[in-house]
């Protein structure tokens, strides 16, 4: 897989006169460089990778060597050509996409394209980096060129295998094994395991009860301070010393009783230091807790402001390079930074050396320098006016947490009182401690206890002022305090401290964290609420089965250790294809062994493993595994056609089913498929009823296969449904009232996508369940304008887009879109129909421009090829 530079010039010509490709993988970035370089430069964009592994057997061979075959869709072939076009007339190429693995697998893929259409002949070809996208980082990049690094490549196309290898031979094992499952992936799924974990742990966990005692004491200046209760005769105590109220009362009662004097006061000065400033995790974290920002959002953002930013006029790059795990400034932006200090918060704000950071990472090769402003100079409030909401509250977070890491240490004045306690003859230790700040440093641009190593932690509760105490003085009791507490499990992870614990183990590398995170959403393994990860049944089902049947390759070392390798592979330290060697001759044999597991094997498994979520507790005590419908039958997981449920051994005879659901609350008696009578029908007769099936609970009036049925909307528990609300679900959809303009009915309802009002094949969204009950004539026309003044048209066409994908590389943006027939892609007035079983949160833009280019193509008459031609023009390379 290698690719043979051309022979290379001492020096590349550039002079004006003289014409030169650059290639980038951005229109933006294309014409922030271009205006930097002049007439005699043509800078063109990739729009990303150019050629992926096409998602098929076979693309990676590992009984050939691993041969990787390569596909360029439709979109990517025509800018590949655009690029040979372009460099045939030119007198030399640089390839100038990003600075880290990924860009430099972007100009390896472009390099080799070129050299099978022939277009280089001798031409000179060099590779150009920048960090930051400036005129001065740019032009110097462009007079220090180098060849492509081919360790780093060999490190993409590792990784590339091992992705793909995981994938397309892990997946086909859980879509047998386990119906409903979406994928399986190396880093995905380890990822999904932390989130699993935690959770099971939360389940498992026994909440203790505890107290704690403090006193609100008066020194003889009659000022008030709290001291906390930390020893009695001598003993120390721990959080769990006090288990119950009657040692909390009688602890209570001695401090009632007792003198109180200051025992010793020490007053301690203590240094908090800054963080270093942003890498990729850092600043996802930060974004997180500080700006509520997902991992995906906070990187859309960061690379508007990498790739240029139109200030007054000259567009620039106002931040540096934003994948990377590297902690160090380069020097002259060190430099910058403390000149900034000097000028915008005094000169002893500004240390009388420069700090320097070293990072954590094991092998910090992605993008060399930190995330920082690519000019000190330009702070948040210069720069205000040229951003939007959004990239100004990144831009200030980045710029604070750069100069910041240059600045003077906090100093704190740390205060602790040990103060004895006597209530007749029985002796008690309380502290009081806190803390002052005597100059503010750092803290005066950033700070964020929530993220920073930091010596004084506000969990202490030292953060408070204390009064003026002096040793050996005696103190007066206010009130004595006793509180009870239970001991709490783990919190969630969210995305910033799931990605935390990523980067601490060695899971997953700055590229991958965002994308990692979005494909857990898209598979449906996970949910986000209140910024919480909350994993789904299918998650958990998943996650349980490879723990079942494939431990080795979910587990946390084995995944760090085989990331230290492909940093290693980046290094030029080991061979490639002697990782991909090791690791498949494992992985296939396990593959292998799965082959004769039966699905009663698989289910065993998963009910010891999951046995919280499948069997979640009842209130009377009774044996959650017996069926409480018939008495007798043995719960268990069965599989159907569209994943797990719970189902009873004594099938057909009893229909008992229960879905999974994530908060463990299966209840059996609101889930059983026995009926929970609700009333009669007063104008039919028939008999409404409370059902739940494989699909969740829903209301039928009648019996028979006639019957009809009404699934209860997102928000409506079995609990809340009474006789009037089944009715209001059964007599959907509604009518409205006829239109003023059209005449024709006006209808609400409820549907795949949620409440609607619809009128001659127009859908328009409504807010709530509530307002297809409620909604009026008036309400409904303004609803239904509303939308077509938004460019809505007839029937599913003119719903909202399910996701936005840019925009494509001619102008216009590029949706994924529901119609009546299934998800599509829309460009303009093409309309391209998605693969069956296609997720449509998860289509790329390279995969909506593949199928926009088939079908736009599609009716034009094509010149008739001989064989030999056609054969030539496959895309397989």
């Amino acid at each position: 897989m290698s690719v043979v530079l051309p022979v290379q010039s001492a020096d590349l010509i550039q002079e004006d006169k003289m014409n030169n490709v650059v290639v980038v993988e951005s229109p933006a970035k294309a014409k922030t460089i271009n205006k930097y370089l002049g007439p005699g430069y043509k800078v063109l964009a990739s729009f990303g990778h150019v050629r992926d592994l096409p998602a098929k057997d076979g693309s990676v061979l590992p009984d050939d060597d691993f041969e990787m075959s390569w596909a360029v869709d439709a979109a990517s072939a025509k800018r590949v050509k655009d690029i040979a076009d372009a460099v045939k007339s030119a007198d030399g190429l640089f390839l100038a996409t990003d600075p880290d693995r990924e860009g430099e697998a972007i100009s390896w893929h472009v390099l080799d394209l070129l050299q099978k259409r022939r277009a280089l002949g001798k031409k000179p070809v060099k590779r150009v980096v920048f960090n930051a996208i400036t005129k001065k980082a740019v032009l110097d990049a462009m007079a220090n060129p180098r060849d492509i690094d081919t360790p780093l490549v060999n490190a993409y196309l590792a990784r590339r295998a091992l992705d793909y290898l995981v994938g397309f031979n892990l997946s086909p094992v859980l879509w047998r094994k386990l119906p409903g499952a979406r994928s399986a992936g190396r880093v995905q799924s380890v990822a999904l395991r932390l989130v699993c974990d935690r959770e099971n742990e939360i389940e498992r966990f026994v909440s203790e009860e505890y107290w704690q005692i403090s006193a609100i004491l008066q020194t003889p200046r009659n000022d008030s301070f709290e001291a906390r209760l930390v020893s009695v005769d001598g003993k120390r105590l721990q959080k769990n010393s006090i288990g119950n109220g009657d040692t909390a009362g009688d602890l209570k009662a001695l401090l009632e009783g007792a003198s109180y004097v200051a025992e010793s006061v020490e007053a301690k000065p203590v240094k908090r230091n800054p963080a270093p400033p942003f890498t990729t995790s850092t600043l996802q974290q930060a974004a997180s807790s500080k700006l509520g920002y997902s991992a995906s959002r906070t990187m859309q953002v960061a690379q508007r402001l990498y790739e240029g930013i139109d200030i007054g006029g000259e567009t620039v790059g106002l931040i540096t390079y934003m994948r990377t795990d590297g902690v160090q400034m380069a020097p002259e932006a060190i430099e910058a930074a403390r000149a900034a200090i000097v000028d915008q918060f005094g000169s002893r704000y500004c240390p009388e050396k420069p700090r320097f950071y070293s990072t954590k990472a094991k092998n910090a090769q992605e993008a060399h320098e930190a995330i920082r402003p690519t000019d000190f100079a330009r702070s948040p409030d210069k720069v205000r006016k040229y951003l939007d909401a959004d990239q100004l509250k990144l831009y200030d977070l980045i710029w604070k947490r750069g100069i910041a890491s240059q600045m003077a240490a906090a100093e704190i004045e740390r205060t602790t009182v040990e103060i004895l306690a006597d209530g007749n003859g029985r002796k008690a230790g309380l502290r009081a401690t806190g803390s002052v700040v005597r100059f503010d440093g750092f803290i005066a641009a950033y700070t964020d206890q929530r993220e920073d190593d930091d010596p004084v932690s506000d969990d202490d509760g030292d953060d408070k002022r204390l009064p003026e105490v002096n040793a050996r003085e005696k103190l007066a009791r206010e009130k004595i305090n006793a509180t009870q507490h239970f001991t709490e499990p783990p919190p969630r992870y969210s995305e910033a401290s799931l990605i935390k614990k990523m980067e601490e183990l060695g899971i997953g590398r700055p590229s991958t964290y965002a994308a990692t995170l979005a494909t857990l959403r898209d598979r449906e393994y996970v949910t986000i609420d209140k910024r919480k990860l909350f994993p789904q049944p299918k998650g958990r089902l998943v996650t349980a089965f490879l723990e079942s049947f494939f431990a080795r390759y979910v587990e946390y070392d084995f995944t760090a250790a085989l990331e230290e390798k492909l940093d290693r592979i980046s290094a030029g330290e080991l061979d490639w294809k002697d990782v991909l060697r090791e690791f498949w001759t494992e992985f296939v044999a396990k593959i292998d062994e799965t082959k004769e597991l039966r699905v009663t094997n698989v289910l065993d498994a998963l009910n010891e493993e999951l046995a919280p979520l499948v069997f979640p507790k009842r209130e009377d005590g009774s044996d959650p595994r017996i069926c409480q419908v018939c008495g007798t039958g043995q719960l268990s997981l069965k599989l159907g056609k569209y994943g797990a449920f719970v189902g009873c051994s004594n099938y057909p005879d009893c229909n008992f089913t229960r879905q999974l659901t994530s908060d463990g609350n299966g209840a059996d008696a609101a889930a059983s498929n026995e009926p929970s009578q609700l009333g009669t029908d007063p104008l039919t007769g028939d008999e409404i009823t409370l059902r739940s099936g494989r699909f969740g609970p829903y209301v039928q009036a009648g019996d028979g296969k006639e019957a009809k049925r009404a699934s209860l909307p997102k928000g409506w528990t079995p609990d809340s449904i009474d006789l009037e609300k089944a009715l209001s679900l059964l007599s959907l959809p509604r009518d409205v009232g006829q239109h003023p303009e059209s005449g024709k009915m006006i209808s609400a309802g409820i549907g795949r996508y949620g409440p609607f009002v619809l009128h001659d094949g127009t859908y328009a969204n409504l807010e709530s369940v509530e307002d297809v009950f409620s909604i009026g004539l008036n309400r409904a026309v303004t609803v239904l304008a509303e939308k077509q003044s938004k460019g809505g048209g007839r029937g599913r066409t003119a719903t909202t887009a399910l996701k936005e994908l840019g925009d494509h590389p001619d102008g216009g943006a590029i949706t994924v879109r529901d119609g009546r027939y299934g998800p599509y892609v829309n460009w303009g007035k093409v309309n391209a129909t998605l693969p069956k079983g296609k997720d449509p949160q998860s289509v790329t833009q390279e995969e909506a421009l593949q199928l926009i280019s088939e079908k736009a193509g599609k009716g034009k008459p094509k010149k008739a090829a001989p064989k030999k031609a056609a054969k030539k023009k496959t895309k397989k390379e």
